[in-house]
């Protein structure tokens, strides 16, 4: 004879197979039959094989899922504020960091202040949280964070050392950053001196936003402190642009203009930022499709730097033999004619012609004899 637990067993299986046969396979289902069922252990265990057979290869049920994994889950739904476990930040389930998850995508921001709360510190990231969100979104939409997130941001600037890293000083200081207030903490790095020229394994200059060098105080704070725009052309520890190629990928006139007044040799060529890199010529940088990020600005830029002392007829670091304004034919670029442009034809003299050569004075008369 069949048992209770097997009779609960089999109808499990026979309402699965039903919903099977109707294209239901809701999880919920699954589990309100086993709270009906009467052995609730056996049912679970019945009721977790199944939705294993029933769901091989989808993700997880929600229900399923620790409280962390949960709340970093975007399909189980909107994040619900105190739902986090303590015990479960400490034990994850996850191969990365929950902080890490939760930093790097704005939708999950609301996350972070409870996971901070009970526990969750961004010095046991193998991965620092801010690092992985710059290098992620250089310049992330921080409207969108609620105060309580941006405050729990910024505490992380503040207090996770590794946090000063080139590529967050670029974050922190992009327009949205700055808009929301977020780019204080570089005032307060600068105060606890963290930034001290020869400390870091980066340029604070060449880390700051093009937009943010030529309009803050920082920026002159800075050099008085002792950093310059030439020690920010060496080797970084980052993945983002060095600060004066990204002022010319986004045209960034007025720190463009920052750049070549501190370094005015940067107009014809640019040092590498690694030993196995050659230099580079921005005025053929510029002329590649694609590299500038609003290329209506092209022939402007052109203009900018030949103006500033950029020679055309400079030849390429990668191929001696071609000189930019070769490149520039090869290119078909419709900045050519600025580069090499046709020979002036002379004007018409409006000067009166000059006189003719007056003819040979007439010999002198032989002298009457005496």
């Amino acid at each position: 004879m069949n048992s209770p637990r097997r009779i609960a067993a089999i109808g499990l299986a026979a309402a699965a197979a039903l919903l099977l046969g109707t294209g239901c396979t809701t999880t919920s289902v699954l589990i309100s039959l086993a709270g009906a069922s009467t052995d609730t252990n056996v049912s679970w265990t019945v009721v977790k094989y199944l939705h294993g057979q029933i769901t091989e290869g989808d993700a997880r049920a929600c229900v399923l899922l620790s409280s962390v994994q949960r709340a970093l889950s975007p399909r189980c739904g909107p994040f619900v504020p105190g739902s986090l476990v303590a015990a479960d930040i400490e034990r994850t389930g996850m191969a990365e960091c929950a902080l890490t998850l939760a930093v790097r995508d704005p939708a999950l921001w609301p996350v972070v202040p409870e996971l901070l709360e009970k526990g969750a510190r961004p010095e046991a990231c193998s991965l620092t949280p801010l690092v992985v969100l710059a290098q992620r979104e250089p310049c992330p939409d921080f409207a969108v964070a609620t105060p309580a997130s941006l405050q729990a941001l910024y505490r992380m600037a503040e207090t996770e050392p590794r946090a000063v890293h080139h590529d967050v000083m670029r974050m922190l200081s992009c327009p949205s950053a700055r808009a929301a207030g977020i780019d204080r903490v570089l005032a307060t790095w600068r105060a606890a001196g963290v930034l001290k020229p020869g400390t870091l394994g980066f340029s604070p200059l060449g880390a700051l936003h093009p937009d943010y060098l030529a309009s803050s105080t920082l920026a002159r704070d800075l050099e008085a402190d002792g950093h310059s725009a030439r020690a920010a052309l060496g080797g970084y520890e980052g993945m983002l642009r060095a600060g004066f190629e990204e002022a010319l990928r986004t045209s960034q006139w007025a720190a463009l203009d920052w750049w070549l007044q501190r370094a005015p040799e940067l107009a014809n060529r640019v040092p590498p930022t690694q030993g196995n890199q050659l230099s580079w010529l921005p005025l053929a940088r510029v002329l590649v499709p694609n590299f500038l990020a609003y290329p209506e600005t092209q022939k402007d830029m052109v203009g900018f730097l030949l103006a500033r002392g950029a020679d055309p007829r400079q030849r390429l670091p990668s191929n001696a033999n071609q000189s930019v304004i070769a490149f520039a034919q090869l290119l078909k670029s419709p900045a050519l004619a600025l580069l090499d442009p046709p020979p002036v034809a002379p004007l018409a003299s409006t000067q009166p012609a000059a006189p003719e050569r007056l003819a040979a004075a007439p010999a002198r008369p032989a002298q009457r004899a005496e």
